[in-house]
């Protein structure tokens, strides 16, 4: 049974310095901060969809997502720096303690923000919900957001290389 954790943000936010767009978890899984980078648990259809939308393939390595993303302007990191969580469940998230969104964009050509799942849209929001960038929150990529297809991530996903004016 997964007890409730302070949890820190220990992954680096991964951010090119033509990055279009930046998008953000609630914090990384206990899988993501296993494997070193984000949206790490196999499962998560993340880098599929991601491949998907943007007619490349799925990357596997860290170091080839960190390619992939360099090379479809795309910047990521998390809304959270630290909060109490259970196991992985957004849900649970207590005593939030918020990442420096602005710090990171700051001198970057960055020009919309996606977050994924409510929780991180909800976060998002409440203390971000005023920066002069375009916000859209798209749907969780995560097993636990069974109810959606991989198709239909896809479709909802595709706003953003459309949203990049390359």
């Amino acid at each position: 049974m997964n007890t409730e954790e302070w949890i820190t943000h220990t992954l680096e936010p991964f951010c090119p310095e033509d990055a279009r767009v930046l998008i953000l978890g609630t914090l990384p899984s206990p899988k993501s901060r296993e494997t070193g980078f984000y949206y790490g648990h196999p499962q998560n259809r993340f880098w599929r969809v991601l491949a998907a939308v943007f007619k490349d393939g799925v990357p596997e390595s860290n170091e080839d997502k960190k390619t992939f993303l360099t090379r479809h302007h795309v910047a990521l990191w998390d809304v959270l720096a630290a909060c109490n969580i259970t196991g992985a469940s957004d849900s649970s998230i207590k005593n939030a303690q918020y990442n420096d969104l602005p710090g990171l964009m700051a001198g970057t050509p960055i020009a919309a923000i996606y977050t994924t799942g409510k929780k991180a849209g909800a976060l998002y929001e409440k203390r971000w919900g005023d920066l002069p960038v375009p916000h859209v929150n798209l749907p969780s990529t995560s097993p636990a957001n069974c109810r959606m297809h991989l198709d239909e991530l896809v479709e909802a996903y595709a706003v953003i290389p459309k949203s990049m004016d390359l």
